[in-house]
C-alpha cells in the first residue's frame, strides 16, 4: 500500500501529475475537490468562494478538516487498490494527519516551478479569474503559503521541479507512481530526500 500526496503552487503541475495517475489507473482523491463539494451544499460558486469556503472549514472544524474529509475517501480507494494519489495537501496539520493516518506508506512530492512558468501556464489554461491576473494570483499564493504550504513543501520526501518538457515531468511521475525513485534517483530536476523532507 502506497498513499502518494502531492504539493505545489498553482500551475506548478499538480493536475498533470494527477492526470498521469489516471491514465495507469491510479485512483485520485483531490483535496480541492472536498472544498468545492461543500461550496456546492452550502450554495456557493467554487470559482468564486473556494478559498473562503477553505478557510470556514478550518475555522469550524480544525486546521485538518479537509484532511479528516479526505480521509474516507483515501481508505476507500485502498480496499481495491495499492496505490492512491492525494492531490494538493496545504498544510503541516494536512502533513501531519496523513502521516498518522499511513506511516511509512505514506510519500509527500512537492511540485515545483518558478513564478512566471506557473503564471504561463495558468494564462494557457485560464480555468478561474486568478489564471488571467499575475496579481491576482500573487495573492491567491500568499493565501495558500498562509496556510503553511511553504512549511509542507519543505517537508516533502520527493521534489520534482517541473521545467523540463511534459513528457520528461510525466515520465518522472509514472517512476514515483511505480514505487521507482531509484529510476529517477540521479535525475537533475529530482532530489529524492529521507522521509519527513530531510535532505
Amino acid at each position: 500500500m502506497k498513499v502518494i500526496g502531492t504539493v505545489g503552487l498553482p500551475g506548478s503541475g499538480k493536475g498533470e501529475a494527477a492526470a498521469v495517475a489516471r491514465e495507469a489507473g491510479v485512483p485520485v482523491v483531490t483535496m480541492g475537490d472536498v472544498i468545492r463539494k461543500a461550496c456546492r451544499e452550502r450554495g456557493f460558486d467554487p470559482a468564486e468562494h473556494h478559498g473562503e469556503m477553505a478557510k470556514t472549514l478550518r475555522e469550524e472544524d480544525g486546521p485538518a478538516a479537509i484532511a479528516e474529509r479526505s480521509l474516507p475517501m483515501i481508505e476507500s480507494e485502498l480496499e481495491d487498490g495499492d496505490v492512491v494519489l492525494v492531490d494538493g495537501l496545504r498544510s503541516d496539520v494536512e502533513l501531519d494527519r496523513f502521516r498518522e493516518a499511513f506511516g511509512d506508506d505514506f510519500l509527500l512530492v512537492s511540485v515545483e516551478a518558478p513564478f512566471e512558468t506557473r503564471a504561463d501556464r495558468l494564462l494557457e489554461r485560464g480555468r478561474d479569474d486568478t489564471d488571467l491576473d499575475r496579481e491576482a494570483l500573487r495573492e491567491r499564493e500568499e493565501r495558500e503559503l498562509g496556510f503553511g504550504m511553504g512549511e509542507v513543501m519543505d517537508r516533502a520526501d520527493v521534489v520534482v521541479r517541473n521545467t523540463d518538457s511534459l513528457e520528461a515531468f510525466r515520465e518522472r511521475v509514472r517512476a514515483i507512481l511505480d514505487e521507482d525513485l531509484d529510476r529517477i534517483g540521479d535525475d537533475d530536476y529530482v532530489q529524492v530526500r529521507t522521509a519527513g523532507g530531510a535532505p
